[in-house]
């Protein structure tokens, strides 16, 4: 990190908290960061992506990079600057690939726990045996892909959507903070959408 002197009186406050995140690595400091910009952030993310649970996570992201690439940021720009543009640029990535998902992720995800994806339902029971079979063939697509994921991945998601686990619980039964689970089952779908594509392309 560049020492240049920071000019305003919020970007000496950013630097001085900066400094003691890195060189000291005090989590105070960090956590006055976040303070201090993630309501902020969190409402950009809102009318970014539309939807309030995507923007938390997306925000738990960003400072989670920001963070972790904290010593390749310079005070030549604002820090605030900075955290947007990584805010932003996650919301694209985010939207790109939540584009080219799967239609009715979640519900595949959440029906992938059961023997049979046709349930005893009177609704289901109506179902053609052509729709049987495609919704067959994507609950095998799922799982082949839920192979696929690194260990801890593969975890947070058979916890969720395999036993049904609240985030809370997962959070507990892992020993994660809340937050890791929530970016944990977040980066474990986005990598889901990427694997589950060309598998989808090859049937």
């Amino acid at each position: 990190m560049n020492d240049n002197t920071c000019q305003t009186e919020k970007a000496k406050r950013d630097y001085l908290l900066l400094r003691r995140a890195l060189d000291e690595n005090d989590q105070q400091a960090y956590a006055e960061l976040m303070s201090l910009y993630r309501d902020s952030i969190f409402y950009m993310l809102v009318r970014m992506v539309k939807n309030k649970d995507d923007a938390e996570d997306l925000t738990l992201m960003t400072f989670g990079k920001a963070f972790r690439y904290l010593d390749k940021y310079t005070p030549k720009y604002a820090f605030s600057t900075w955290l947007y543009r990584i805010a932003l640029n996650n919301s694209i990535d985010f939207l790109r690939m939540k584009n080219n998902m799967p239609q009715y992720f979640e519900e595949d995800l959440y029906t992938s726990n059961t023997t049979s994806i046709v349930d005893q339902s009177e609704d289901n029971m109506q179902r053609t045996p052509e729709e049987e079979i495609i919704d067959k063939q994507r609950l095998q697509l799922l799982r082949a892909a839920v192979s696929e994921l690194p260990e801890k991945y593969r975890k947070v998601i058979e916890l969720r959507y395999y036993e049904d686990l609240a985030y809370e619980e997962i959070s507990e039964r892992l020993g994660l903070s809340l937050s890791n689970v929530k970016i944990q089952i977040m980066r474990a779908k986005q990598m889901l959408a990427q694997l589950m594509q060309p598998m989808r392309n090859s049937m």
